[in-house]
Formats: C-alpha cells, structure tokens, sequence
C-alpha cells in the first residue's frame, strides 16, 4: 500500500507541472484568439480560426525581444520590483522563474562536471552533478571548503538533492554531462565507454 501511494503521488508530481503548463497555453490561446477574433471579425467581416497561436508566437517573440535589450531588461527588472510587494504572488512568480531557469536553455551550463561522491554513508558512491561552489553563511559557517553537488533521481534526473560536499571529498569523472545523465536516466543500463 505504501508504494502504491509513493507512485501514484510521483505520477501525481509529474503530471502537475506538464498540465499547468498545457492549461496555462489554452487559457492563453482562447482568450487571445477570443478578443483578437472580434476585432478581425468587425475589420474584415469574419472571423479567422487560429488566430491566438499566431498571436502567442508574436507575443513570445516581443517579449523576447523587450528583455534583450537594455531598457526593456530594466523595465523587467522594475516590474519584477513591483511584483515583490504584492502579498503571496512573489512566492508563486519566483518559484516558477527559478525553476525554469533551473531547466532551461540558459541554465544549460548549470552542471558543470559530473562527480562521484560518498553518499549515504561511505563506502556507498553517487553520481552527481558540480553546479559550483557553495557561498554564503553556509560557506562562512563551515570550516572545509564546500562545493554544491545536485544527485538526481532514476529514472526523473529532474527531481534530487543538493549536497554539500567538501571538495577534497570529490572525485572527479571525464564523462560528458549528456553521458552522466544518461548513466542516471538509464538507471546504469548505458554506461559511457571509459576513455582509460
């Protein structure tokens, strides 16, 4: 009973983000395609169907091309601002941001190196992502220099752990970030070839 409960919860978390996002796009599409449907009904007489993916696209690509540039990037930055004194909405908009910068095309570089570390006790080896090294009161609190190691999960590398390791306690593998994720997904089943 208590793995049926832990799958159909991991089913649960999986699902979650993948229809926010599906309900979030369809919100958008309909309503866009709703209220620039009526005026292209009034200027030429009828109504387009799929107007709102059209206008989803060039909406993207204008906000893009906003925050590429030096006073759209600080109009954001204003606005992000503003959003901070509004109650319990900074939680939601900054959690989201963080995770999709996490994940996205520009957080690519965020593993930096694949690793080995003793984890959860020694004689027990994990693979695990470098993400760089650890500042802050944890880093000033500490008296061994610490390094931030993400350990994903198998067979969703996008679930894990932070941790903390002393960077004299790392070993440090020549495989590829796309080969240690693979070894991880795989859950060990495609195994890089060594390079020794």
């Amino acid at each position: 009973m208590k793995n049926i409960r832990q799958i159909f919860l991991r089913g649960i978390l999986t699902l979650i983000p993948i229809i926010a996002t599906i309900y979030v796009l369809y919100s958008l599409f309909k309503f866009l395609d709703k209220f620039l449907g009526a005026y292209i009904s009034l200027l030429i007489g009828r109504s387009i169907p799929g107007v709102g993916i059209i206008a989803i696209f060039i909406l993207i690509f204008i906000m893009g091309s906003v925050v590429t540039n030096v006073i759209g990037e600080r109009l954001f930055i204003f606005a992000e601002r503003m959003i901070r004194r509004i109650p319990i909405v900074p939680r939601v908009y900054f959690g989201l941001k963080q995770i999709v910068e996490a994940f996205s095309l520009q957080g690519k570089n965020v593993f930096n190196r694949v690793v080995l570390i003793e984890y959860p006790r020694k004689g027990l080896y994990v693979v695990g992502f470098l993400t760089g090294e650890c500042k802050g009161e944890v880093q000033v609190k500490t008296d061994a220099k610490l390094m931030n190691v993400f350990v994903p999960t198998t067979p969703n590398p996008t679930s894990g752990m932070l941790i903390l390791v002393p960077e004299k306690e790392i070993v440090y593998l020549d495989m590829t970030v796309e080969e240690g994720l693979k070894l991880i997904v795989s859950a060990g089943v495609v195994v890089p070839e060594t390079t020794l």
